[in-house]
């Protein structure tokens, strides 16, 4: 075998172990999503409380992975990573406690924050571990069970909520954690990118905007999208958002180095990321409640019936990290979306009529198919268009994006949803909702063609490098 394509014990470790941690925290993105109509029910949440349930992870964890990354290249990634297994492995028992709502979006928040140091650093680790022309099977590997995760949080949550109860869902992250951070300690050598100072500004400011922004998109259907609460939320969120840009652009240790961004590359690979995640979280928050309310479906039933959807990322993820390295992202990346696309305009379709649970395999598979070529090639776009002493700062920038996408996603499609009459007309506000999904998704393959063209074994060849280098140095 050619040395080139051996993987040794280490990367081994590295890929598992970050893939492990990863799975866990992407798991626990929608884990809840089966457990909603239980959540409901015991806590008493409305609608809404039920989106923060969701988004307040997002939101969390989109609003500290700059600084997870930013620590993790000082203090090392292999301790920062461990700390963020730790915290999110404790966040899950007050989870798991909560006594209302208010206790469990709190916890979700906090939840949040661990993720946050897991996902970036997981990505650094492996990007430090393997070489270039490794890198895009790794991503795939990485990728693959990432994206299960993602997709399987409603089979794993229907099962853990009807066979046991919802707190369930968060008490079997304790154990996996505490094993994780031991080998992780045990096993993983430690490594480091470039000190950099955490830009406490530029996250204040980029968490106040984001706020602003998603607050305003959930309240639109109930408030009123003419309300002064409503106008008020996303006015001030765009402001912050210049406010945010202005600052970074000045920021001697900006938080985004705003330079990344004059890579065509990575600014289209992580507006596809943006676009496709918006997409993906925003349909599975309410295809597990479709199947309950259409079929009468349990919990487990529900999520049982998305397999078609989550196993395509079993077979489809690794072919497309081995592709990445032969074709280049941009095929993968449009391709992917575009399929996404098309089956979430399908299901739209064929949900609008007297539902046949037949009718929805095809158009979910397809999906399943897009999302699966889509989300490796995204991730290997953005981390390989920057040189590879960026690629902390990088994988952070790209994990934030994902997160705003789906916190993002969930809001418009919510907003969709409530617009066609909400719980009171479900059919209707279901097939708006991927109506939605399915625009989403569109934008993210018009992101996609913006992807530089590149050949397999030469990552970020027509990226052109030397100013964010001049600038790192």
């Amino acid at each position: 075998m050619d040395g080139r394509n051996r993987t040794t014990v280490g990367q081994r470790w590295v890929l598992s172990l970050a893939s492990l941690g990863a799975l866990m925290v992407a798991l626990d993105a929608l884990v809840v999503a089966a457990a909603l109509s239980s959540i409901k029910g015991d806590l008493g949440a409305s609608i809404e409380q039920l989106e923060w349930t969701v988004n307040a992870y997002s939101l969390s964890f989109a609003m500290w992975l700059m600084v997870g990354a930013a620590l993790g290249e000082r203090w090392g990634r292999r301790r920062m990573f461990a700390a963020g297994l730790g915290l999110f492995s404790v966040a899950s028992v007050a989870c798991a406690l909560a006594p209302s709502i208010e206790w469990l979006i709190t916890a979700r928040a906090v939840q949040g924050i661990g993720a946050a140091f897991v996902m970036p650093l997981a990505i650094g680790l492996i990007g430090a571990a393997f070489p270039p022309e490794r890198r895009g099977w790794a991503t795939g590997v990485f990728s693959g069970l990432t994206g299960v995760g993602v997709l399987a949080g409603p089979v794993v949550g229907g099962a853990v909520t009807q066979g046991l109860a919802w707190q369930w869902i968060f008490w079997i992250n304790v154990p996996v954690g505490a094993v994780a951070v031991t080998c992780v300690l045990l096993r993983i050598s430690e490594s480091r990118g470039a000190a950099r100072p955490v830009d406490l500004p530029g996250v204040a400011l980029i968490s106040l905007a984001v706020l602003g922004i998603v607050w305003g998109v959930v309240r639109g259907a109930s408030a009123g999208w003419s309300s002064a609460e409503v106008i008020g939320s996303l006015s001030v969120g765009g402001l912050v958002l210049l406010a945010f840009l202005v600052w970074e652009s000045r920021a001697r240790q900006p938080m985004v180095p705003l330079s990344f961004f004059r890579s065509r590359t990575f600014s289209a690979g992580n507006a596809a990321a943006f676009f496709l995640t918006a997409a993906l979280f925003g349909a599975v928050f309410f295809m597990t409640q479709y199947m309950q309310t259409a079929f009468s479906s349990g919990p487990l039933e529900a999520g049982l019936r998305l397999l078609p959807w989550t196993g395509t990322l079993f077979l489809v993820s690794p072919l497309a990290g081995r592709l990445v390295d032969r074709v280049g992202e941009r095929p993968l990346v449009a391709g992917g979306l575009t399929l996404q696309a098309a089956g979430m305009f399908w299901i739209s379709l064929v949900s609008a009529d007297a539902p046949h649970y037949v009718n929805l395999v095809p158009p979910l598979i397809l999906a399943g198919c897009g999302v699966s070529m889509a989300l490796p090639a995204t991730q290997s776009a953005t981390i390989g268009a920057l040189p590879r002493e960026s690629v902390g700062l990088a994988s952070g920038v790209y994990s934030m994006m994902r997160q705003l996408g789906g916190a993002v996603g969930v809001a418009v499609l919510a907003a969709a949803f409530t617009s066609a009459g909400g719980y009171g007309s479900f059919p209707t506000g279901f097939t708006r909702a991927f109506a939605a999904s399915g625009v989403l998704s569109l934008l993210g393959a018009a992101s996609g063609l913006c992807v530089s063209v590149r050949h397999g074994g030469e990552p970020g060849a027509s990226v052109a490098r030397p100013e964010p280098v001049k600038e790192l140095r």
